[in-house]
C-alpha cells in the first residue's frame, strides 16, 4: 500500500510539475509562434501572437500581446498591441464564448471581406484603438477610440455584430469625410435599425449634440439635433452644397436648432445664422409637415450678388402648404418685409402684403432675360394683395437703354405678377411715382405712372414726366397675348424737338421746344427684338411756327410733309 500511495503521490507531482512546465513554455515567445502557426494552418484565418501572459492576480484572464488576425489572403481585420480574454463558465459548453474581450493599442477593420470571426463575448471593449473602413454605408476612420459593445457576436460584415449596445469615444472620428473630434455616441443596434439616444461631438469649431434613429428601410428620425458655433468652410457652391442634402434618406426632423453659425463656401456665406426647424420630414428634395415651424435669423446671408442683412424668417408648415408669418430683411440700403401663403396644390405665392422701402438698387445686366425665364416648377404664380414702396432709387445701367429713377414711391392692389410660371402684371393696379428721373441720358422731373392690369391688357391710363420746360404724356395698351400687341399716344408741350431722339426716334431738323403728338403700335413678343414691327406716326409743331410729320413703318421713318 505504501508503494501504490508513493507512485501516485510521484505521478502527481509529475503532472503537477507538466502543468508548471506547461504553463511557464505556453507563456514563452516560442509557444506564441508555435500556437500562431498551429492555429494559421488549420483553420481558414492567419494569426500572429508574439506572446502569451498570464497573472495569478487576475486568473480569468489570459494576455496574448501584438496579435495581427485576419483572413488569409486578405488584409488584417486585428491589429492590437494587447488583447484580454475573459475566461468564463460558459466555455465548457461553448469554448468559443467569452465574457470579454479587450482589444488595446491598435487597428480595427470595421468592413472585412466575408469572414466568421471565431469568437464572441459577453462584451467586447476597445481601449485606445484605431478604427477604419465601412460600418453599413458610412466611411469611417477613428483614432484614440475607447468602446464598449455588449454582447458581442460578429456576423460575416459586422464586427460589431447586429444586435448590441455599445457606448464610444474618440478623440476624432471621420464620418464620410467630415471630421469630428472628441466623439461620444451611446446606442443600440438592432439589426437594420440604429438607435443613436446620445451623441455629441465637436464639429467645424462648434459642439453636435442630438438623438436620433434609423429604422430598417434607412430612414432616418432626428428626435434632437443641435449644432452650435460651428464655423465651416467648402468649396462648393450653395447649389452643390444642397445637392448633398437632397441626396440623403428620408430624414424626419421632430427639431434641428442651428445657433450661431457661419457658414461659407464658393460665392455664398451665411454668417451668424439661428436656424431652428420642428416636424419636417425630407425626402428627395421635398417636404412633408402636419404642423411644423421655420425660424431663421442672421447677420448676413450672401449668395451672388445678392446681400441680405439681419434676415429674419417665421414660416408656419402644414399639408396645404406653408404660412409666411415674417420675412422681413435690409437690402441694398433698404428695407424689405412682407407675410403670405404658399400653397401647395396651385404652387401659388399669395402675399398678403409687400413693402419696399429706401432701396438703392441696381438691376443686373440680364434682368430682362431673368424677367422673360420661366419660373421654376414649385411657383406658378404670385400675388401681393398690397404693394408699397417708399424712397428707392433704381438704376439700370444697360448701355442700350439705361436709366435712373430717384424717389420711387408706389402703391399696388390685388396684383398678379407672376402667372403659369410667367412673369408680368397679370392683373391689379399700380401706380408708381418719382421726384428725378433719367431715361436714356433724357433727365426729368415729376415721373409718373399708373396702371390697370387684367387677363386681356395692360392699361396704362397716365404716363407722365416733366421736362425743363415742358410735359409729356402718354398713355398706353398692351395685350396680354403671346404676341404681345401694343399701342402708345404721347402728347408733348413746350418739350424739347429732339426729346425723343434718345429713345429711337431719329433727329427731327428742328431747333428749341415744340409741341408733339405721337402714336405707336407694334408688337413685342419675349426674346425678339420688337422695333422692326412698329409703325408710327409722329406731328411736331416747333416754337416758331414750323412743322412737321413723320410715319415710321417696320422701324424705319420716313417724313411725309413739312
Amino acid at each position: 500500500m505504501k508503494f501504490i500511495g508513493k507512485l501516485l503521490l510521484t505521478i502527481l507531482l509529475l503532472l503537477v510539475l507538466a502543468i508548471v512546465i506547461l504553463y511557464v513554455l505556453l507563456q514563452t515567445r516560442w509557444a506564441a509562434s508555435s500556437l500562431s502557426r498551429w492555429i494559421s494552418e488549420r483553420s481558414e484565418y492567419r494569426l500572429t501572437i508574439e506572446q502569451v501572459t498570464h497573472t495569478w492576480s487576475t486568473p480569468s484572464r489570459i494576455t496574448l500581446s501584438g496579435v495581427k488576425f485576419g483572413q488569409k489572403n486578405q488584409p488584417d481585420v486585428l491589429d492590437a498591441g494587447e488583447v484580454d480574454l475573459d475566461l468564463s463558465w460558459h466555455q465548457i459548453t461553448d469554448p468559443r464564448f467569452f465574457d470579454r474581450v479587450v482589444l488595446v493599442n491598435g487597428t480595427l477593420s470595421l468592413s472585412p471581406s466575408a469572414l466568421n470571426l471565431p469568437l464572441q463575448a459577453n462584451t467586447l471593449q476597445l481601449n485606445k484603438m484605431a478604427m477604419s473602413g465601412h460600418l453599413e454605408q458610412w466611411k469611417v476612420d477613428g483614432k484614440n477610440v475607447n468602446a464598449g459593445i455588449t454582447p458581442w457576436q460578429p456576423g460575416k460584415t459586422s464586427v460589431l455584430g447586429s444586435n448590441a449596445q455599445f457606448q464610444l469615444s474618440a478623440d476624432t472620428l471621420t464620418l464620410d469625410d467630415i471630421p469630428t473630434d472628441n466623439v461620444l455616441i451611446q446606442g443600440r443596434i438592432d439589426n437594420q435599425q440604429l438607435n443613436l439616444t446620445n451623441f455629441g461631438a465637436d464639429l467645424a469649431r462648434g459642439q453636435l449634440t442630438g438623438k436620433a434613429s434609423r429604422s430598417s428601410d434607412g430612414s432616418w428620425t432626428l428626435d434632437s439635433l443641435r449644432l452650435s458655433n460651428v464655423r465651416l468652410q467648402t468649396s462648393q457652391t450653395l447649389a452643390s452644397f444642397w445637392q448633398e442634402f437632397v441626396k440623403l434618406p428620408k430624414v424626419d426632423i421632430k427639431r434641428l436648432d442651428l445657433i450661431d453659425a457661419r457658414l461659407q463656401g464658393q460665392n455664398w456665406a451665411f454668417s451668424d445664422l439661428d436656424l431652428t426647424v420642428t416636424d419636417v420630414t425630407l425626402q428627395q428634395g421635398d417636404w412633408q409637415s402636419t404642423d411644423g415651424q421655420l425660424s431663421l435669423n442672421a447677420t448676413d446671408l450672401i449668395n451672388g450678388n445678392l446681400h441680405f442683412i439681419d434676415p429674419v424668417v417665421n414660416l408656419d408648415l402644414s399639408p396645404q402648404g406653408i404660412a409666411i408669418r415674417q420675412v422681413g430683411s435690409r437690402w441694398e440700403g433698404g428695407l424689405l418685409r412682407t407675410s403670405g401663403r404658399w400653397d401647395r396644390a396651385s404652387h401659388s405665392l399669395n402675399l398678403d402684403e409687400l413693402s419696399v422701402a429706401a432701396l438703392e438698387y441696381t438691376l443686373p445686366q440680364n434682368w430682362r432675360q431673368l424677367w422673360v425665364t420661366a419660373l421654376p416648377d414649385w411657383l406658378s404664380e404670385v400675388s401681393i394683395s398690397k404693394l408699397t414702396a417708399n424712397r428707392n432709387l433704381i438704376i439700370d445701367i444697360s448701355p442700350d437703354f439705361p436709366f435712373q429713377v430717384t424717389a420711387l414711391e408706389g402703391l399696388g392692389n390685388n396684383l398678379l405678377v407672376a402667372h403659369n410660371h410667367q412673369w408680368g402684371i397679370w392683373n391689379g393696379k399700380l401706380t408708381l411715382n418719382g421726384s428725378d428721373a433719367t431715361f436714356n441720358k433724357n433727365d426729368v422731373r415729376r415721373p409718373s405712372l399708373a396702371l390697370e392690369a387684367n387677363s386681356d391688357a395692360v392699361k396704362i391710363t397716365e404716363l407722365s414726366a416733366f421736362t425743363k420746360e415742358g410735359l409729356l404724356e402718354a398713355t398706353a395698351n398692351v395685350s396680354q397675348q403671346p404676341q404681345r400687341d401694343f399701342s402708345l399716344t404721347m402728347t408733348g408741350r413746350a418739350v424739347p424737338a429732339n426729346v425723343l431722339q434718345n429713345w429711337g426716334w431719329p433727329e427731327l431738323p428742328l431747333q428749341g421746344n415744340a409741341n408733339l403728338q405721337l402714336t405707336l403700335q407694334g408688337k413685342m413678343p419675349a426674346n425678339i427684338d420688337f422695333k422692326p414691327t412698329i409703325n408710327a406716326t409722329l406731328h411736331a409743331t416747333a416754337a416758331d411756327g414750323k412743322s412737321l410729320q413723320q410715319q415710321m413703318s417696320k422701324g424705319v421713318v420716313s417724313p411725309l410733309s413739312q
